[in-house]
């Protein structure tokens, strides 16, 4: 079932993937050393846990070193700090340059909440080649996420059944089932990690970031954030204005909006992303295969939708392809235009009756393996929310606010809209109606913002910058399609990008990169 945080979670992470224990657990015992003066021990990396995703150990980087992996101490609750420690693991690649020309490490976080930083740095070795030349390149399961105490809630079966409940109830039965659903998974998550639920809002996060740069040895936060990431950079930068050193975010999450105000921005920016991908396949010279016109293309895809209500057809064996999961692989293929000819194909062949692309894509959106098993990141990422997000959503408002969220996108609306219900039941209460990202005394941040981001749209990023303060973020604008700028290996944003982080060139404020 699709929600307002899954679907702005998990692009980057979930491209990657495409591309141990199942917790590192709770010490139990307190601790009176200083966490500031921990030394590190680098190994090579394992196989990424089931939690992280699973798979390979991370292949050598391109000049043949081999990818390091660490563990840190961390106080699990924060307004506890001598109590007991959880884990939190790291992955690294020293930088490749002149060591007396390295400016120290580079922080990578990659979206979410929930994705797993140490599982998705490798997937990108060679997309941050540059950086490394003055970096060390870092990045981190943040605490709840993969091996870093990572929250566990339901098992993979029932995350099969989870993800194939009907996410846009059309009477009252199926409104109570999808309630049903919703209160058994959170029920699970208490009974399974009641201990760490309290402790992984984002402002837990950035302390986290602020021991991680004292641990790594940097006077100042050197860090790259996309998607959630730049939520977790502003508010890191809010709690440390003064430990800003050089900091990007890409991909931005406007910290203004409560969670129904960025579910609504969300079906808008989905749907423009859908109307994006059905003019670029009915303008090109040969026929496309999923419409005659852009109308046509989305007319059919709301078409299928709607049959897929009453009727699913076959999926991957034994499941079959739900209107819930179609609508998550058709979200996942608009993340990337990348994935633009996978969503055609996938299209094409469900209107024959086959649903595999469509379920690979949904699988891909929800931490899914061949092998059917699950990562930790819905998990995680609804933890997060959670407790991050202090607004709980009643069925009534939600119905109330069903024709607004029509209106945005027939094909995305519902799903969001309902998704509003998934913290109606948490255990633990939400923090704030949204985050402070306020900085003043903060170093400059190089704030970039995508015109065709389907999932942090690009009104964002002004208000990032707008909430970050004067004098402290700077805006650059990427006229393109897909989550994100900086991947899109567009020349100007990389330039613009590089320049920053490597030599603290600033670009003006206002550069627009198309």
């Amino acid at each position: 079932m699709p929600n307002p945080s899954r679907l702005r979670a998990v692009a980057v992470t979930a491209t990657a993937l495409l591309l141990s224990s199942m917790v590192a657990g709770c010490g139990d015992d307190a601790q009176d050393e200083d966490l500031t003066a921990q030394k590190l021990s680098w190994k090579d990396c394992p196989a990424p846990s089931q939690a992280e995703g699973g798979g390979s150990a991370p292949s050598p980087l391109p000049d043949g070193d081999q990818w390091q992996c660490a563990t840190m101490k961390a106080p699990r609750d924060w307004d506890d700090p001598k109590g007991d420690t959880i884990d939190i693991a790291l992955i690294r690649a020293r930088t490749s340059g002149d060591e007396s020309r390295r400016i120290g490490s580079l922080i990578f976080n990659f979206g979410g909440p929930g994705g797993s930083g140490v599982s998705t740095l490798p997937a990108f070795g060679e997309e941050y080649a540059a950086l490394r030349t003055r970096y060390d390149l870092v990045s981190f399961d943040p605490r709840g996420v993969g091996r870093s105490a990572g929250v566990r809630c339901e098992n993979d079966q029932q995350l099969d059944a989870y993800f194939q409940q009907d996410g846009t109830p059309d009477d009252a039965a199926e409104r109570t089932a999808l309630l049903d659903n919703t209160k058994d998974f959170n029920a699970a998550c208490e009974k399974n990690s009641a201990r760490m639920l309290p402790n992984v809002r984002t402002t837990d996060a950035a302390r986290d970031m602020d021991l991680m740069r004292q641990v790594l040895g940097d006077d100042r936060l050197y860090y790259f954030g996309i998607s959630y990431g730049t939520e977790l950079g502003g508010v890191y930068a809010h709690l440390f204005p003064k430990n800003v050193g050089r900091a990007v975010f890409d991909a931005v999450v406007d910290p203004t909006q409560t969670p129904e105000q960025g579910s609504l921005g969300q079906a808008e920016g989905f749907q423009l992303a859908l109307d994006n991908f059905a003019d670029d396949c009915t303008s090109k010279t040969e026929d496309c295969p999923v419409g005659d016109t852009a109308q046509d293309v989305k007319d059919r895809i709301a078409g299928l939708l709607r049959n897929l209500d009453g009727k699913p057809i076959p999926g991957i064996f034994p499941r079959e392809l739900t209107q819930s999961a179609a609508t998550n692989g058709i979200a996942q293929a608009l993340y990337s235009k990348d994935f633009w000819e996978y969503l055609t194909e996938g299209l094409e062949q469900a209107y024959a009756g086959d649903g595999k692309i469509l379920m690979l894509l949904s699988d891909l959106m929800n931490g899914r393996n061949e092998n059917g098993e699950y990562s930790n990141i819905t998990a995680a990422n609804i933890s997060i929310n959670c407790a991050d997000d202090k607004p709980r959503y009643s069925t009534a408002q939600v119905q109330q606010r069903l024709p607004e969220f029509r209106a945005a996108s027939s094909v995305f609306g519902d799903f969001l809209a309902w998704g509003m219900v998934s913290c109606t039941d948490w255990p633990v209460a939400g923090a704030a109606d949204h985050p402070d990202v306020s900085a003043p005394g903060s170093a400059p941040i190089l704030v970039v913002g995508n015109t065709g981001d389907p999932a942090t749209p690009y009104e964002g990023a002004r208000k990032m910058v707008d909430a970050l303060g004067p004098g402290v973020g700077v805006e650059l604008t990427y006229k393109g399609q897909g989550h994100g700028a900086y991947g899109s290996k567009n020349k100007c944003v990389q330039t613009a990008v590089n320049g920053y982080l490597m030599n603290g060139k600033v670009p003006a404020a206002g550069t627009v990169c198309s």
